[in-house]
């Protein structure tokens, strides 16, 4: 995700799993690289944190409802260099843990 200022309005470049969309920040202006949020029609409303937006992502891949759109939703949340299956794997030992 890039951060960016355009015409005053905070603006993000944001990859869904290789669907690359411009994201409006007004509602969420302290929102940084590398959190989570929930987007809806271009603008950003809610901050999620980490383990939520897993879970999220995780009971959307279950229901298939990102699949067809922005492919593998583990991939998209994966960090640099991690692979979908690793972060999927530490997702359920979370959940385990609990």
């Amino acid at each position: 995700m890039e951060i960016e200022e355009r015409d005053g309005t905070r603006m993000a470049v944001v990859d869904f799993g290789g669907v690359v969309k411009d994201v409006c920040l007004e509602y969420l202006p302290d929102l940084a690289v590398g959190e989570y949020a929930i987007v809806h029609v271009g603008f950003a409303l809610q901050r999620l944190d980490e383990e939520s937006a897993l879970r999220t992502l995780e009971l959307f891949a279950e229901l298939g409802l990102l699949q067809e759109e922005f492919g593998d939703p583990w991939e998209a949340a994966a960090p640099p260099g991690e692979s979908p299956e690793r972060a999927r794997e530490q997702e359920q030992d979370r959940e385990a843990a609990r």
